[in-house]
C-alpha cells in the first residue's frame, strides 16, 4: 500500500463509520485500451487488476458488502469476440482468485441471469460461490448478465405467482415483499455507489436498491482505479449528511 493510500485509510477509519455496502459501476476498460491503441480485451484484462485491488481495499476499510457491475444483459449485444474474451477472463479470474478470496474471508454471490452463461463459465461461477461460502469479512456480489429492470420484473412476477397460489394476500403486497424477491434480498441497500470514467448515468444497475444511495462519480477509468480512489469516495461519503427525505432538526 502506498503512503498516500495508507494516509487516506487512516483518515476514513478515524472519521467512521464507513458505508456498509458499496456498489461500483466499473466503466472505462474500452476507453482505457483505445487511448493506448490497444485491443479492447486488454482493457478488460487490466480491469481485473482493479477488481482485486478494490476487494482488498474494501476489506481494509471494513466495508461489509461490495457489489461490482461486471457484465450487463445489454453487454450480450457486443461483438461475439469481445463477449468470448470477457467470459474467458471471468473464468481466469475465478481460477486465479478463488483461494485468496476464501482465505480472506470473502463470500461471493453472483446475481443476474446466469442461464445465459456458457456451461464452462457457469460451472466456474458455481465453484467460486461454493468455495467461498461461509466467508464472514466481506460479501462480494458480482453482477453478471444483470439488468435491474429485469430483476424488478422477475420480483413482480414472483409476487404475482405467490398471490395466485394463495401464499400471499393481495393486501400484503408492499415494498418489503418485493424487495424480498430481488437478487439482493437480505442485503442492505448500497450506502455508496461509485461510477468510474466520469459517465453520469446508472446504466440499469440496482435501480430499486439505490433510492437513497449516495453517488460518487470519478473521471478515473476502471483499469486505473486503485485503493486511493475507493478511499477518497468513502471519505466523500463520510462528509455528507444523509436525510432520507427528512429535515435536519
Amino acid at each position: 500500500m502506498s503512503a498516500a493510500a495508507a494516509d487516506l485509510l487512516a483518515r476514513l477509519q478515524a472519521l467512521g463509520p464507513v458505508p456498509r455496502h458499496v456498489a461500483i459501476i466499473m466503466d472505462g476498460n474500452g476507453r482505457w485500451a483505445r487511448e493506448r491503441h490497444l485491443p479492447r480485451p486488454l482493457g478488460h484484462r487490466e480491469g481485473m487488476k482493479a477488481v482485486r485491488e478494490t476487494v482488498e481495499a474494501a476489506l481494509e476499510a471494513g466495508v461489509g458488502v461490495l457489489t461490482l457491475f461486471a457484465f450487463s444483459e445489454e453487454n450480450w449485444n457486443r461483438p461475439l469476440a469481445e463477449i468470448g474474451a470477457l467470459m474467458g477472463l471471468l473464468e481466469e479470474f475465478i481460477a486465479r482468485e478463488t483461494e485468496e478470496l476464501r482465505g480472506n474471508g470473502v463470500e461471493v454471490h453472483v446475481v443476474g441471469d446466469l442461464g445465459r452463461l456458457k456451461p464452462s463459465a457457469r460451472e466456474a461461477v458455481d465453484r467460486l460461490v461454493d468455495a467461498t461460502r461461509g466467508g464472514t469479512r466481506l460479501q462480494l456480489n458480482l453482477a453478471i448478465s444483470y439488468s435491474s429492470r429485469a430483476e424488478i420484473a422477475r420480483a413482480a412476477r414472483r409476487l404475482a405467482e405467490d398471490v395466485v397460489q394463495g401464499r400471499l394476500a393481495l393486501e400484503d403486497v408492499d415494498e418489503e415483499q418485493l424487495a424480498l424477491r430481488l437478487y439482493t434480498a437480505g442485503v442492505p441497500d448500497p450506502d455508496l455507489l461509485v461510477r468510474t470514467s466520469g459517465e453520469m448515468r446508472l446504466s440499469n444497475f440496482l435501480l430499486w436498491q439505490i433510492a437513497y444511495t449516495e453517488l460518487f462519480i470519478t473521471p478515473v477509468l476502471w483499469p486505473d482505479f486503485t485503493r486511493e480512489q475507493l478511499y477518497e469516495a468513502i471519505l466523500a461519503y463520510q462528509g455528507r449528511e444523509r436525510r432520507f427525505g427528512r429535515v435536519t432538526a
